[in-house]
């Protein structure tokens, strides 16, 4: 396989560790629990616990920061790790709000640094990953859905090349 020669599902998967990269950094670490997440083919949706619906300025800088993350070409790290020393090492970060069940003792802790070493984004994951954040290709977000009543925000995107 060569540096970038993965199947579409592996980089839509990837991409939504950027984009929830994205979406914390400009939403806020409010925004940093996942509720969801969804793949297939090209298209993917991030659900993140959140008070309010974005405004249209926030979902265009998501955009250009995903994107931008693409472009820097950032090396995708699997730190495979026992449970206790990633919990010590990361903290609570590493977790969604779908729990890892507690006979899983082996966790697989994916990490996007950023050009400068500060973490893009890290999390449990056992899905495969691209090994490069430029093998994901364009990412384009959709029409945000904000579900009041559950504080949930539904973030579509689909990868262009």
């Amino acid at each position: 396989m060569t540096k970038c020669d993965y199947p579409i599902e592996v980089r839509t998967h990837t991409a939504l560790h950027v984009v929830k990269g994205a979406v914390v950094r400009v939403l806020g670490e409010d925004a940093m629990w996942t509720a969801a997440t969804y793949v297939s083919g090209r298209h993917g949706r991030l659900t993140v616990k959140f008070t309010r619906k974005p405004t249209r300025e926030e979902v265009e800088a998501i955009e250009a920061l995903a994107n931008q993350a693409v472009s820097k070409d950032l090396p995708v790290e699997v730190l495979v790790l026992p449970r206790r020393e990633a919990e010590e090492r990361f903290g609570n970060i590493i977790y969604d709000l779908f729990p890892v069940p507690s006979t899983v003792n082996t966790l697989s802790i994916v990490v996007i640094r950023d050009v400068d070493g500060s973490i893009w984004n890290i999390n449990a994951c056992n899905k495969e990953h691209t090994q490069s954040t430029a093998c994901i290709g364009a990412i384009r977000i959709g029409k945000i859905r904000f579900r009041k009543s559950k504080q949930l925000l539904e973030i579509p995107f689909d990868l262009e090349d």
